[in-house]
């Protein structure tokens, strides 16, 4: 530096420019803000100079977020996904034009409007919907089988809250009596059946995945489609991570003894907890729809493929000693969440919120795998040793096998 000249910023000791000192901090927070604001609105007032005039059709993408079957009507809830208003001109029911109520103005983007179509549907019967737009563009909608949907009062939830019970509760408190076995085996085994508790919550990762990956391809992609799947996923991994480091803060400042135990197991109940809120939803919407066989069958594939869920939440407490009562309060946190996704997915389904929720059960399974892990370590550090290997391959066979008696 030259003498008399300015120094690189006169900085002070602290590094705050002698320009800004005496500023209030939340000033210069707001001020990038204020200025972004002003240069929109600007180039928004100018008429977005340079962009020119905008040529072609427009751009119209609606999708059905819900169907609703009543004597004599047809409703569709649909969403404007596109950057243009969408105006509906015609309806056209198995090839012929149908009367229909709803939507008389133009729909907005991301807006939604219901569309009651006058249509003398027959149960039983599978019926193809085109929505005509007016620029002439066709939105078609498959009703694969024609079933009223149920009216939502007490005996309707009541309903909806016996099917959560039955593949959701009863078959992980079922599984949760494996705890006296699970204490009687040596050391070593416990390892193995700690692998196989890491298999059974990868499968579920891997499921909850796809199922929501397909459920981001069925509706609207204006929230973000596939990519609510992984940011609820993201969301909870983070959660639970930060839940599990407050509670190891809790247990170093002299939480009770056994805490680490039950704290993993916890964790677990809450990410088998996710999944089965996501189950849940698959279940109340397959109901409202009629593609839900609703027989023996299923209910004994869901309480083979749950129960093994209450043995990966009781194994990381096998040297401990709960309480029943936690071990109730466990198996309804994890099986209690399919009660209230049965009473959402019949009466109020939405694709995007279910995306997001099975991208959550993944994450919260994935976090939970994580601190897992250290368990499967044999004498030597090593994780993957042959007997971690087998449990994670038998646990991963084993929800393969209970998944195929499961179809809704």
């Amino acid at each position: 530096m030259e003498a008399g000249g300015a120094t690189a910023d006169d900085l002070d000791p602290g590094g705050e420019s002698t320009v800004t000192r005496g500023i209030p901090g939340w000033v210069l927070g707001v001020v990038p803000l204020l200025l972004i604001a002003i240069a929109i609105g600007a180039f928004t007032a100018l008429g977005a100079p340079g962009l020119g005039e905008r040529t072609g059709p427009p751009a119209e993408v609606l999708s059905i977020e819900r169907t609703k079957l009543v004597p004599g009507t047809i409703e569709l809830t649909v969403r404007n996904d596109g950057p243009d208003a969408v105006s509906i001109a015609q309806v056209i029911v198995n090839d012929a034009y149908s009367p229909f109520s709803g939507a008389e103005k133009p729909i907005g983007r991301l807006d939604t409007a219901t569309v009651a179509i006058a249509e003398p549907w027959i149960e039983g019967q599978a019926y193809e919907v085109a929505l005509v737009t007016s620029t002439g563009g066709t939105i078609d909608h498959a009703i694969d089988i024609a079933v009223p949907t149920p009216v939502a009062d007490a005996g309707f939830f009541g309903l909806m809250a016996l099917l959560g019970i039955y593949v959701g509760v009863i078959p992980i408190a079922l599984g949760m009596l494996w705890l006296p076995w699970i204490r009687r085996i040596p050391p070593a085994w416990l390892r193995f059946v700690m692998a196989l508790t890491v298999g059974l919550l990868g499968f579920l990762a891997i499921d909850a995945t796809l199922e929501g990956l397909e459920q981001s391809g069925e509706g609207s992609q204006a929230f973000g489609g596939a990519a609510l799947v992984f940011i609820g996923a993201a969301v909870a991994f983070l959660a639970l991570t930060g839940i599990s480091a407050w509670l190891r803060d809790r247990r170093r400042a002299g939480a009770e003894a056994g805490a680490s135990a039950g704290s993993l197991a916890t964790l677990i109940a809450i990410g088998i907890g996710l999944h089965n809120l996501g189950e849940g939803l698959a279940i109340g919407t397959a109901y409202t729809t009629g593609a839900l066989a609703l027989g023996a069958f299923l209910v004994v594939g869901f309480a083979l493929h749950n129960t093994t869920e209450g043995l990966a939440i009781v194994a990381p407490i096998a040297r401990s000693k709960p309480t029943l009562g936690r071990l109730a309060g466990l198996g309804l946190l994890a099986g209690g969440p399919a009660v209230l996704g049965t009473w959402i997915g019949a009466s109020a389904f939405n694709t995007s919120i279910a995306a997001f929720l099975f991208g959550a059960g993944a994450g919260a399974i994935a976090q939970v795998m994580v601190q897992l892990a250290p368990t499967l370590r044999d004498d030597n550090g090593r994780t993957l040793h042959p007997r971690a290997v087998g449990g994670l391959l038998v646990g991963l066979a084993l929800m393969f096998a209970t998944g195929l008696l499961v179809s809704v």
